[in-house]
């Protein structure tokens, strides 16, 4: 693994446009993988994390402090900087204050706040999307950038404003008040040119989610001129469920895991992986008593 980011460097090369790649996660299991693949960082998707914990899908059906339990146990897991997904921020300007401070104190290294209505809609798949009135979202952000406790905590603003030229409105009122980076859906923009009118626009570099046509029409150096955060945030999600599926399937059918279409990792490979070596290291050392225990 190369050299782990500290907050400080990470919110340093996000805020000067030096891009941080960063795998999506939806559980401490899947960002423990992304990091130890080489991720300088990872972020709890709020799409997989909805799926992954209730099997239901991206509309803030789950409560501030279910998510709150999932960036708890992925912070604890990692040693990356760790961005979390705050949806709308669970209520008003007031309730963003709170969700700053708990997602801070659960170890997020940088939160994401959208300005759509709550409970939102999933812009991948909703036919209309409600947002909010442009001085109340700036608001939201104002309050969350004062809650923070740690200045390298970075505050991204999301708009799913459908027109470049709103979406640049927004951004520019949401770095008025303060946000670190700008966060634009990919509906709205369709070309590099327009992600790099944003950029120059609102004076602070993109969060970029490389979906849909980020994923086919732009290659590495195109997001770097734009992005300080360029994050994949549904591999991990659909790379395990397709092959869980495949593997289910067979798995019913034949009632033997002989001839499993996807490979399993070993169970000597997940052990050593998952850290029962570490714990079998402190059970030594702190559960069985010899004759030469510094505790007598």
């Amino acid at each position: 693994m190369s050299k782990i980011l500290s907050k400080q460097e990470f919110a340093a090369a996000a805020r000067q446009g030096k891009t941080v790649w960063v795998a999506g996660c939806h559980d401490a299991l899947s960002a423990k993988l992304a990091e130890d693949a080489g991720f300088p960082a990872v972020m709890t998707s709020g799409f997989g994390v909805s799926a992954s914990y209730l099997g239901l899908p991206d509309v803030e059906l789950y409560t501030m402090s279910e998510n709150l339990s999932v960036i708890r146990n992925v912070a604890n897991a990692i040693k990356v900087p760790l961005i979390a997904d705050g949806d709308t921020g669970y209520g008003n300007a007031i309730n963003v204050m709170r969700t700053v401070r708990e997602f801070e104190s659960a170890g997020a290294a940088a939160i994401i706040f959208e300005d759509q209505e709550a409970p939102k809609r999933c812009p991948a798949v909703a036919t209309s999307i409600d947002i909010l009135p442009l001085e109340e979202n700036a608001g939201k952000i104002a309050a969350a950038v004062e809650a923070r406790r740690d200045p390298d905590t970075l505050i991204v603003a999301r708009t799913d404003a459908l027109t470049v030229a709103e979406a640049v409105e927004r951004a520019k009122a949401y770095v008025a008040a303060g946000a670190d980076l700008i966060q634009p859906i990919s509906r709205c923009f369709k070309t590099i040119g327009e992600l790099r009118q944003l950029r120059d626009a609102c004076g602070r570099p993109l969060s970029l989610q490389i979906l849909g046509w980020l994923e086919t029409d732009l290659d590495k150096s195109d997001i770097e001129s734009v992005a300080g955060l360029a994050v994949y945030p549904l591999v991990s999600l659909m790379s395990a469920t397709e092959a869980m599926r495949r593997n289910f399937e067979k798995l019913v059918a034949d009632k033997s895991t002989q001839n499993l279409p996807q490979p399993v990792t070993s169970m000597a490979d997940f052990k050593a992986f998952i850290g029962f070596s570490d714990i079998e290291e402190l059970q030594n050392r702190h559960l069985m008593r010899r004759v030469d225990s510094p505790y007598k």
